[in-house]
C-alpha cells in the first residue's frame, strides 16, 4: 500500500480485532495474558490514516506476534460450542446443552505463556509485586457474582504458601503500617519484593469496579504465584504443595492450616548454620548397613573439619581479646560529604530476632499479620484467645512461659484497697476479669514489633507501653535528606537560627491582638485617636513657630527664683521620686520573676504592658536582624548569578525554587509539632 513510517508501525484496536477474529472481551483478555499493551505514536493523525485520530493504537509487530497464540484456536472453539448451547437451548433440548457444557467445554492452560513472558526464574520474581498485591486483595474480598468462592479460596492458599516460604527462610525484610493497607519487603534470590496487603476489614464491593479484567489478571497471577511457589518450595527440599487442613482453616487457622513437608525442614531453613558433620549424620541416619571402614573415615573427616572450624573461629580474636569480625562503620570525614550506608547485622541473627521471646497477642490486636511477623524473625511460640482462630501455642493468657503480651488498648484502673475482694478469690478474679497483670512480662502495643523488625533490634518496651505516646511510625524505604524534617529528631537539632524565639513572640502578639479585639469587641476598650500637635502651617508648607503662645507657655515653666515657703513643695516633690523609684523596683522585681527584660521605657506602664512592649520591641529587633541577613544573602546571590551563563542562572532558579518549597514545608512541620508540644506541656 505504501505506507511507511508511524502508519506502519502502528495499529488501531478495531484494525487489530478485525486481524485477529475474535470478539473485544476476548481481544483484552488475549492482550492480559500475552503482556502486550496499547502504545501512544507521536502523531495520532498519521498513524490512524484519517482525518480523525483514533485513541488506541497498537504495534502492528505485536499484533502479528498474536496470530500464531494457540489461545486464539481455544477462542474459536469455545465461541462454536457457544453457538451450538444456545442452538439446543432454542429447540428445548436442555439435557443436550446441559452435556455439551459439562464434556465439551475447552480449558485454557497458561503454562506455555509463562514460559514465554518468563524465560528465567530471576524475571518472574522481578514482575512478583504486582502479582502479590492483587491476590492478597482477592484473598480478602467476600464472595459475590462477580468473584466467585473458588477463586477467593485459591488466592488464600497461594498466599499462605508464599508466607509459608518467608517464614521458614526468613527472607522478610521490613514491613510498615499505612492508610491503605500493611506493606512488606521479602528478598528472595538477590530480588527485593515490594507488595501490599489490605487491612482485616469488611470490604464493599461496588459497581464501578469492571471484575472481569481483574479476574483476568489473577487468572494468570495464580498461574504464575503457583510456578514460583513451586520453583521455591522444591530450591529448598521441600514437598509441593504441602498438605492443607482444611478443617482448620474453617476455624480460622489460616498459616496453621498449612503443613510442610520435607527433609528437615529446619536444617533447610538454617542452612548457613549447619555444619559438614550435621550434614553428614543426617545422611547416616536411618542406614544400619554402613561398612564400618566407611563410617570411620567418614568421622575422621568430620573430626578434622570442626578442628578446622574452631581454629578459623580462635583466629578470630586478636592478642588483646577483641573480636576481628566487629561491623565496620563509615564515618563522614567532612561536612557536607556523601552519607553512606551502614552495614547491617547478618540475615541469620536478624532472623531470630524474636527467637527467645514467647508472645501473646490480645484480642483486640491484628492477629494475621503480628502472627506473620513474629514467625518470619523466628518467635516459635505466639498465643492468642480461641475467639481469634486456630492454632495458637497456648490459649491461656496466664501461662508463665509467655515473656511479650501485645495490647491496643489502655490500661483498666486497678480496684481501690478498700474494695478489693479476698485473697482467696484474688487469683480468680484476676483470671476471670483480666485486670491483673501478670508479674515479669512485658506490655507492648503492636507498633512495637514493626519497630523493631524494621531497624533489626530489640527497641525500649517502655516507649510502646500501653496508653504511652508511641513514636512517629515511618516508612523504612524514605531516607531522611538535608535540610528536611526529621521526625526522630528534637525541634533543637533541626530549627534554624532565632526560629525558636521569633515562633515565641509570634505567638504573644498575636494572643494580645486577640484580646484586644476580643475587649474592643465587647466595649470594654475604646481606642481614641492620639492628640497630633498643632502646628501653624505656611502656605508653603513650612511649620512657623508661634509667639506669643511658645513665650507664654516658657514664662509659666520658669517659677522665677526659690525662696523658704517653696521649700514644702521641694519635699513633697522628693515624695513623689522615692514613690516612683520604689515602684519601679517592684516592677523590676515582678518582671525578673517572669524572665522578661525591663527598660526605661517600660517604667511608664503597668507590668503586663511593659512586658507586652518588651516582647514586641524584641520581635522587631529580630525580624530586623532576619531581614537584614536575608538581603545580604540575596545580594551575594545575585552578584553569582551575574556570573552564570543563561542556561545555568535558569536551572539554578528551579532549584532554589524547589528548595525554597521543601524549606517552606519543613517550616510548616516544625510550627505544627511545636504547638502539639506546647499543648501537652
Amino acid at each position: 500500500m505504501g505506507t511507511s513510517g508511524q502508519a506502519k508501525n502502528f495499529i488501531t484496536r478495531t484494525q487489530a480485532v478485525r486481524k485477529l477474529q475474535i470478539s473485544l472481551p476476548d481481544f483484552r483478555r488475549l492482550c492480559i495474558y500475552k503482556g502486550i499493551y496499547p502504545r501512544e505514536p507521536r502523531n495520532k493523525r498519521k498513524a490512524s490514516k484519517t482525518s480523525t485520530p483514533s485513541t488506541t493504537f497498537y504495534y502492528t509487530k505485536d499484533i502479528q506476534y498474536l496470530l500464531h497464540e494457540p489461545i486464539l484456536n481455544k477462542f474459536r472453539d469455545h465461541k462454536a460450542l457457544a453457538k451450538k448451547i444456545a442452538r439446543s437451548l432454542g429447540r428445548g433440548e436442555v439435557g443436550d446443552a446441559a452435556r455439551l457444557e459439562k464434556t465439551a467445554k475447552t480449558r485454557i492452560t497458561l503454562d506455555h505463556i509463562i514460559k514465554q513472558r518468563y524465560p528465567t526464574f530471576v524475571d518472574a520474581l522481578r514482575d512478583l509485586d504486582d502479582a502479590l498485591s492483587l491476590l492478597f486483595l482477592f484473598a480478602n474480598l467476600p464472595s459475590t457474582s462477580t468473584v466467585p468462592p473458588k477463586t477467593i479460596a485459591l488466592c488464600q492458599q497461594l498466599c499462605l504458601e508464599f508466607e509459608h516460604y518467608l517464614i521458614t527462610t526468613h527472607s522478610l525484610r521490613k514491613s510498615f503500617i499505612s492508610i491503605k493497607g500493611i506493606y512488606y519487603q521479602a528478598t528472595i534470590q538477590g530480588q527485593d519484593i515490594l507488595w501490599l496487603v489490605p487491612h482485616k476489614f469488611v470490604q464493599r464491593v461496588t459497581g464501578d469496579v469492571d471484575f472481569r479484567i481483574m479476574g483476568t489478571f489473577v487468572e494468570f497471577y495464580t498461574t504464575l504465584l503457583g510456578f514460583v511457589n513451586y520453583r521455591l518450595y522444591t530450591s529448598i527440599g521441600l514437598v509441593y504443595p504441602p498438605r492443607f487442613n482444611a478443617k482448620s482453616d474453617e476455624r480460622g487457622g489460616e498459616l496453621s492450616a498449612i503443613t510442610l513437608d520435607g527433609i528437615d525442614v529446619i536444617r533447610t531453613a538454617d542452612a548457613t548454620h549447619v555444619t559438614s558433620g550435621d550434614i553428614v549424620q543426617n545422611e547416616t541416619q536411618g542406614n544400619d548397613d554402613v561398612n564400618p571402614d566407611f563410617q570411620k573415615q567418614a568421622d575422621q573427616i568430620v573430626e578434622n573439619l570442626k578442628l578446622a572450624e574452631e581454629t578459623q573461629s580462635a583466629d578470630q580474636f586478636m592478642e588483646d581479646g577483641t573480636a576481628t569480625d566487629a561491623i565496620d562503620k563509615f564515618e563522614v570525614q567532612g561536612e557536607g560529604a556523601d552519607v553512606l550506608d551502614q552495614p547491617r547485622i547478618s540475615d541469620a541473627e536478624t532472623g531470630q530476632l524474636f527467637a527467645p521471646y514467647s508472645f501473646f497477642l490480645s484480642r483486640e490486636t491484628p492477629r494475621q499479620p503480628l502472627e506473620f511477623l513474629l514467625r518470619s524473625f523466628g518467635c516459635k511460640r505466639i498465643s492468642w484467645d480461641e475467639v481469634l482462630g486456630d492454632g495458637a501455642f497456648t490459649n491461656d493468657e496466664y501461662d508463665p512461659s509467655i515473656t511479650h503480651q501485645v495490647v491496643d488498648r489502655p490500661p483498666i484502673a486497678q480496684p481501690d484497697s478498700a474494695t478489693e475482694p479476698d485473697q482467696n478469690q484474688e487469683n480468680e478474679v484476676s483470671r476471670s476479669t483480666g485486670r491483673g497483670r501478670m508479674l515479669g512480662r512485658v506490655y507492648i502495643q503492636p507498633q512495637w514489633v514493626w519497630d523493631c523488625v524494621n531497624q533489626g533490634k530489640l527497641l525500649r518496651p517502655d516507649q510502646y507501653a500501653p496508653s504511652a505516646t508511641l513514636p512517629p511510625h515511618l516508612s523504612p524505604w524514605v531516607k531522611p535528606t538535608k535540610a528536611a524534617y526529621d521526625p526522630t529528631l528534637s525541634l533543637a537539632e533541626q530549627e534554624e537560627e532565632n526560629e525558636a524565639e521569633q515562633a515565641v513572640l509570634d505567638e504573644q502578639e498575636q494572643e494580645e491582638l486577640d484580646q484586644l479585639a476580643a475587649a474592643t469587641a465587647d466595649g470594654e476598650v475604646q481606642v481614641e485617636p492620639e492628640d497630633e500637635p498643632e502646628d501653624d502651617i505656611d502656605d508653603h508648607g513650612m511649620n512657623i513657630a508661634g509667639g506669643d503662645s511658645e513665650a507664654s507657655s516658657v514664662a509659666d515653666e520658669f517659677g522665677g527664683f526659690a525662696s523658704d515657703d517653696a521649700e514644702a513643695p521641694a519635699d513633697a516633690n522628693e515624695d513623689e521620686e522615692a514613690g516612683d523609684t520604689h515602684s519601679q523596683h517592684q516592677k523590676e522585681l515582678e518582671a525578673e520573676a517572669a524572665g522578661l527584660p525591663f527598660t526605661e521605657t517600660a517604667a511608664n506602664g503597668t507590668a503586663n504592658g511593659s512586658w507586652a512592649g518588651n516582647a514586641r520591641s524584641k520581635g522587631d529587633e529580630l525580624r530586623k536582624k532576619a531581614a537584614k541577613k536575608r538581603k545580604e544573602e540575596e545580594e551575594e546571590l545575585e552578584r553569582r548569578k551575574m556570573m552564570m551563563s543563561k542556561k545555568k542562572r535558569k536551572l539554578f532558579e528551579k532549584m532554589a525554587y524547589s528548595n525554597q518549597q521543601k524549606d517552606d514545608e519543613a517550616a510548616k512541620l516544625r510550627s505544627k509539632r511545636r504547638k502539639l508540644e506546647k499543648g501537652k506541656g
